[in-house]
């Protein structure tokens, strides 16, 4: 069974940055498209972004497009969110997840799931 554990997260100033990482085990990395999800207090679980299998297609949420990019390392099974210019209402807990199609991660629910890292954003 597929294994995905996120780092990275913590608390930031708005305005800041930060980088989150997800390491995926278990299962052949580079087969897979791989996405971010988030899910702030209150709210239901969404889509941020998605990589294609070999990393040649990306795609953005509205809300993060220009501020976050998505990126991965497959010989390190290893994909990327690098979140610029944070807003509090950027708040969340953020997921990593892996499916068949990165075009239609926002609305076919992933195969699998990692245990989400908190990103904490203050004013």
């Amino acid at each position: 069974q597929v294994q995905l554990v996120e780092s990275g997260g913590g608390l930031v100033q708005a305005g800041g940055s930060l980088r989150l990482s997800c390491v995926a085990s278990g299962g052949t990395f580079s087969n897979t498209a791989m996405g971010w999800f988030r899910q702030a207090p209150g709210k239901e679980r969404e889509f941020v972004a998605a990589i294609s299998r070999g990393g040649a297609q990306t795609y953005y949420a509205d809300s993060v497009k220009g501020r976050f990019t998505i990126s991965r390392d497959n010989a390190k099974n290893t994909v990327y969110l690098e979140m610029n210019s944070l807003k509090p209402e950027d708040t969340a807990v953020y997921f990593c997840a892996t499916g068949r199609l990165a075009h239609t991660m926002g609305t076919i629910p992933p195969d699998y799931w990692g245990q989400g890292t908190q990103v904490t954003v203050s004013s």
